[in-house]
């Protein structure tokens, strides 16, 4: 699979008729190896390892309604209480972070409310931080460390 701007982390990875599948260690189970879930486990691999994130708190396609439609955002990650705090956009190398994929989204946190938004495709990762007290958003430089956003008070 191509190489993208994270470190480089070991998977299992099989082949069944043709197709190849790679472990999803969250989920406990073969998926089907896109481009697109190769830069979700990549990116997931490096919130545990590297940010810290625990591995328990992150929900992979997480279903939800949505004006009555059903959603399913590519992961959420949870504060030690259960509330969703983070949203996470994958995209595939070949597609451009742009104002749509930030509008899609903005439309998951419509229902979600988390504070922090990440959007991807492997190459590129950008997070914002909303304010919604004064109905803002802030870019941040850097993807923060579990401990930031479960305890933003350090």
């Amino acid at each position: 699979m191509e190489s993208l701007n994270l470190p480089t982390y070991s998977f299992n990875i099989k082949f069944q008729e043709q197709r190849k599948y790679i472990f999803d260690t969250l989920r406990k189970k073969y998926v089907l190896l896109t481009p697109e879930e190769w830069v979700r486990q990549n990116f997931l691999k490096y919130l545990i390892e590297e940010k810290k994130y625990p591995a328990s708190l992150i929900s992979v396609e997480m279903e939800f309604k949505l004006n009555k439609l059903s959603k399913r955002s590519d992961a959420v990650v949870f504060d030690r209480k259960g509330k969703p705090v983070m949203i996470i956009e994958c995209k595939a190398t070949s597609v451009k972070v742009d104002q749509l994929v930030f509008e899609q989204i903005a439309r998951y946190n419509m229902q979600l409310m988390v504070n922090y938004l990440i959007v991807t495709n492997g190459l590129n990762h950008y997070c914002c931080k909303i304010d919604f007290e004064n109905q803002s958003y802030t870019f941040l430089k850097d993807i923060p460390e579990y401990q930031e956003i479960n305890n933003p008070a350090l």
